[in-house]
């Protein structure tokens, strides 16, 4: 397309679509709130009174952190950077095994409300409410970008007011809603027209292939590099480790599943969500720079960031038709409107588990309305947050930034706890300390000293197709940045440069792995240090191999190998595995059994 100025020309039907999703979504929000008012727990009102199944869970998994930020920023990435984001499909899988084996059982066990009472109880207090800290501010910043997202694409398409479209957000946000299927169908509507105009699925390929798009095979192990395979696998890991096994708003809804085989089956059946959702949004990217793959919005000034891409092409591809720009519009809502309600809950539930309760008496009825009202109070904050989200650049980088810089020296005091015996207090807060500072270090240097586009490599853009009569009243005809060839890597130049620019270069995605390390690292020099190696810890507070599903496994498998091998004494296996098992006989009596045998 050639483009054109588009933008505030919401019809009435899209707005009808668009209010009927915002007063749906409060309504769920009120009549939950109302059909569980008798509930007096505190935490049945945070955890759902530990009944759910997997599937339900599952769902809520996938939507929780598949919010604006993926609806616009994805898209918004491929556009600018390629479609090699779709490795973290890879890192999902990691993710999903690590946390069932490792941070689950014992999370499970514990039956603990809020992640943190974990620290505490593997090391003291003091640990615990640091970890309480930076969970609280990690998430209130990444709760202001979801919220600024949408207000992003609704300022875009209708002409609201920036704020006024962030304090609407805020507000239903806060009353809560899952909607998984309203953003896949908004999407999947962006894709279907987008192929149709385009002439095909192929045709779109075909213009990712010559974009440099489709920029997939590159397995460049420089650690500086923005985006690679390896970036995207492992760094993703730790930073979709940091969310799925530690952080609160995901832990309480898998252990609020009624089994911990529920719990488990629920985390495999959400990679499904995950990667469908993922795909849908690269492909949402391909069909952004196939349809402005000749004028590109943002270079023409049509646009004032690359984030309002999407709703950009939605007023473009479907304001012709009345009620879908305002499907979209409520895909990318319901993304957030899920987020930020587990979010807020997630704030709530450790205020009130980690800093409330242990200090006071109050009954469980009154701290169940505690928690309503901190849900409140942290609602209107995260709108306020909102407004910082407005200078940290790309949602999505900002995003997993924040995840990376906070969530890595979190992810890395938790490991520390479940998977060393000999850790203690001391060496858990100097890792923290020691991950955090470096973690921070590095990335607000790598704010303040971006990284070169040598590294970054963003894509280029074209404007030689553009043909058109801007608001100012100028023909814009003018040809930028033509499109060429970009299969091959862009050579770095080292010259003249500070001694910590590789450090400030470092891929985001490795800021969480940056601090993951350095805080187990610390952690067990210092334990060591100071009598680790004394310390008795609770046996359900570290991870044993009776716990996992491998070892179980590897046990079965072994013994099928021994009895085809005839290694395996089966009478002696008997007596050891099953003898002693049943109550109902004595170790007397088992042993006069035994004399009367032989």
């Amino acid at each position: 397309m050639s483009g054109s100025s588009v933008g505030g020309s919401f019809a009435v039907a899209d707005y009808v679509v668009f209010a009927v999703m915002l007063l749906v979504s409060a309504a769920v929000g009120v009549y939950f709130a109302w059909t569980d008012r008798k509930q007096r727990s505190a935490g049945d009102f945070l955890t759902g009174g530990r009944r759910l199944t997997a599937l339900p869970v599952s769902m809520s998994l996938s939507a929780s952190f598949m919010s604006a930020i993926t609806v616009l920023g994805n898209p918004a990435e491929v556009y600018r950077y390629g479609a090699s984001i779709a490795f973290y499909a890879v890192s999902y899988v990691f993710t999903m095994l690590i946390t069932s084996e490792v941070f689950l059982p014992v999370f499970y066990k514990l039956s603990i409300t809020s992640t943190y009472e974990y620290l505490e109880l593997r090391f003291n207090r003091a640990t615990r409410l640091m970890g309480t800290m930076l969970f609280i501010v990690q998430t209130i910043l990444y709760t202001g970008i979801v919220i600024y997202a949408p207000a992003l694409a609704l300022n875009q398409v209708t002409g609201l007011d920036l704020w006024g479209a962030v304090i609407s957000t805020g507000v239903v946000c806060t009353f809560y809603c899952t909607m998984l299927g309203v953003m896949l169908a908004g999407f999947l509507t962006v894709i279907i027209r987008s192929v149709v105009l385009q002439g095909g699925v192929i045709n779109i390929i075909s213009d990712s292939q010559q974009g440099g798009r489709l920029n997939l095979l590159d397995f460049d192990p420089n650690p500086l590099r923005r985006h690679t395979f390896w970036t995207l696998s492992i760094g993703g890991a730790f930073i979709w480790l940091s969310i799925y096994g530690i952080n609160q708003a995901q832990v309480q809804r898998y252990i609020a599943c009624k089994s911990m085989t529920q719990a488990r089956l629920s985390l495999f059946i959400n990679l499904l969500g995950l990667w469908s959702i993922l795909l849908s949004s690269v492909f949402a990217g391909m069909c952004l720079f196939s349809v402005y793959k000749s004028c590109d919005p943002w270079t023409t000034g049509l646009i004032s960031a690359p984030d309002q891409l999407m709703p950009y092409l939605v007023m473009d591809i479907l304001g012709g038709y009345p009620g879908l720009p305002g499907l979209f519009v409520a895909g990318t809502y319901s993304g957030s409107l899920s987020t930020v309600s587990s979010s807020i809950n997630a704030l709530a539930a450790v205020t009130v588990e980690d800093i409330i309760r242990p200090y006071t008496n109050f009954s469980e009825k009154r701290l169940t309305w505690i928690s309503k009202g901190m849900s409140f109070f942290y609602g209107i904050l995260c709108i306020g947050m909102a407004g910082l989200a407005s200078f940290m650049g790309g949602i999505l980088q900002a995003a997993i930034s924040i995840f990376g810089i906070i969530g890595g020296p979190l992810l890395g005091l938790f490991t520390l706890g479940i998977l060393c015996p000999l850790a203690n207090s001391k060496g858990a807060l100097s890792g923290l300390f020691s991950g955090m500072a470096l973690s921070l270090w590095v990335g607000i240097g790598a704010q303040i000293y971006p990284p070169s586009n040598a590294l970054s490599q963003p894509l280029p853009l074209s404007t030689e197709g553009c043909n058109f009569t801007t608001a100012h009243g100028s023909n814009w005809t003018s040809s930028t940045l033509p499109i060429q060839n970009f299969t091959s890597v862009a050579p770095v130049h080292h010259g003249d440069k500070w001694v910590l620019t590789d450090l400030y270069s470092l891929s985001y995605l490795y800021f969480s792995p940056l601090g993951t390390i350095t805080a187990i690292t610390v952690g067990l020099v210092v334990s060591i240090l100071t009598g680790g190696w004394n310390l008795k810890v609770e046996p359900s507070l570290i991870l044993k191999k009776e716990d996992t599903t491998i070892y179980h496994f590897i046990k079965t498998f072994t013994g099928r190998i021994k009895r085809r091998s005839g290694h395996l004494d089966l009478k002696k296996d008997r007596e050891m595995t099953f003898g002693n098992a049943n109550p109902a006989f004595s170790d007397f009596e088992l042993d006069l059994a035994k004399s009367g045998l032989s």
